[in-house]
């Protein structure tokens, strides 16, 4: 590949973080132990939550149905250990609120094993029960969305997906997580895409994958040659953020852009994370559900870094005390990506479907700079990749002209944190601007229940 063409592997703007996946990327996938309680709220995806079916005191096995989904844009929710369920109550979410979940006591003397599980015949299923199976097991966006996967999978009438992309991009700085998957099960990323490319009846798969993988390049097409893989291919990316978010991987591999108010499968493409093309080959060949994932931990103020694991429902204080615990400089712990994750609550929430890292940071990358007024600079429009005016729409959050908000397309942000990454007065711009998309759909949910 020449370096024209890899200069145009990527997508207009964006920035370009530290990286820091060193820390991490050479460390094989471990498992971390069981531990005494789990925590599994009923709405760790996008959509309604999942509805209750056990009861308190009732004996559940792991990989056992617990919670069946609340809608059609929901997903099931099963036990990640055996044992008895203690609460159905609220309990703190990552992100402090409480919400209803469901408290199981693991049982010591249990072997943990699924003993239930049986290969599922995926030829012989229509696409509609392929569609319904997916959200029977759970399975959601694991890049960290969280949206239901099977969600993506039901097109409405008169539309086709022809292209299967793979984001195996993972351009969030410190995560490593989708980058070992690659490494270690390559077959297993493979017999997945197959699996869900032959039931979406789509023509092409294509996993883009970042420059600083090349292992993992190597690998996947080392296997997609010995496999016979005909259909899939792998695509080199340049290193930029957000290269991983869904509209800018399909413009850095096809040279489209979706139109703001579309979504891929408009064009006929639709987008899955590597752990998620992974939960599904699992569960097919298994019938193991969605009850465990891959986590990243890094950071300064961690310990011993590492890629585990880990059951869901775990409390993060367990997976870093597997981790060797926190630095006593540790000021800051924040789960999933620094650009787009969030700060936790407390060490005792749980891991949950969409967690793709727990990361512990020091005074040193905590401390927040202080702000200034905007000079006009216009770093945070070179920055975004939907080509807003990020400090004009936080502007205009400043003092709660949110009609104005949405006429400059604010609802088109995703919230990837390039503009407060670039912004020299240190204005936390997305964080405006998340307020103020809040408030824009609040305003329309209000005026649609009025008409």
């Amino acid at each position: 590949m020449n370096s024209l063409s890899l200069f145009k592997r990527s997508f207009a703007h964006g920035v370009h973080p530290d990286d820091h996946s060193e820390q991490t990327a050479h460390l094989p996938i471990q498992r971390v132990p069981f531990v005494s309680h789990y925590v599994l709220p009923l709405g760790q995806h996008l959509g309604a939550p999942a509805r209750p079916i056990v009861k308190v005191g009732e004996r559940v096995q792991r990989g056992q149905l617990i919670a069946k989904p609340g809608a059609f844009v929901s997903t099931a929710l099963h036990s990640a250990v055996t044992g008895w369920v203690r609460a159905i109550a609220p309990r703190r979410y990552p992100s402090g609120q409480l919400q209803s979940a469901i408290e199981i006591e693991a049982d010591p003397y249990a072997t943990q094993r699924i003993e239930s599980t049986r290969p599922i015949d995926w030829h012989s299923l229509s696409t509609d029960d392929f569609i319904k199976h997916v959200q029977q097991a759970g399975i959601v966006g694991m890049g960290g969305a969280a949206f239901p996967s099977h969600v993506k999978y039901a097109l409405p009438d008169g539309l086709q997906i022809k292209h299967l992309v793979i984001n195996g991009a993972e351009c969030e700085p410190y995560l490593t997580n989708d980058h070992r998957l690659m490494l270690e099960r390559p077959e297993t990323v493979l017999q997945g895409i197959e699996i869900v490319r032959q039931k979406l009846k789509a023509e092409q798969a294509t996993i883009g994958v970042e420059l600083n993988k090349a292992n993992a390049i190597a690998v996947l097409q080392k296997a997609i040659r010995q496999g016979q893989y005909q259909h899939i291919k792998v695509v080199p990316l340049r290193v930029k953020y957000p290269q991983g978010a869904e509209k800018m991987l399909i413009q850095s591999l096809f040279g489209t852009e979706i139109p703001a108010g579309q979504l891929p499968r408009d064009l006929g493409v639709t987008v899955n994370n590597v752990g998620t093309i992974v939960a599904i080959a699992d569960y097919f060949e298994s019938g193991m559900p969605l009850i465990e994932r891959i986590v990243t931990v890094s950071g300064p103020g961690v310990e011993q870094p590492a890629n585990l694991i880990v059951p869901l429902g775990t409390p993060v204080r367990e997976v870093l005390r597997f981790c060797g615990g926190l630095k006593q400089t540790t000021r800051e712990v924040i789960m999933g990506g620094p650009m787009m994750g969030m700060p936790i609550a407390s060490l005792d929430v749980p891991i949950l479907k969409g967690s793709s890292g727990i990361l512990a940071f020091t005074a040193t990358e905590t401390g927040k700079p202080k702000e200034y007024p905007c000079i006009r600079c216009g770093r945070c429009v070179e920055a975004c990749p939907h080509f807003l005016n990020p400090s004009r729409l936080a502007k205009l959050a400043k003092v709660g002209w949110y009609e104005e908000m949405a006429q400059y397309n604010a609802l088109d942000c995703v919230e990837c944190g390039a503009c407060t990454y670039s912004c020299p007065s240190g204005i936390p711009i997305v964080q405006l601007i998340k307020v103020g998309k809040t408030e824009i759909r609040k305003a329309k949910t209000k005026a649609a229940s009025q008409s």
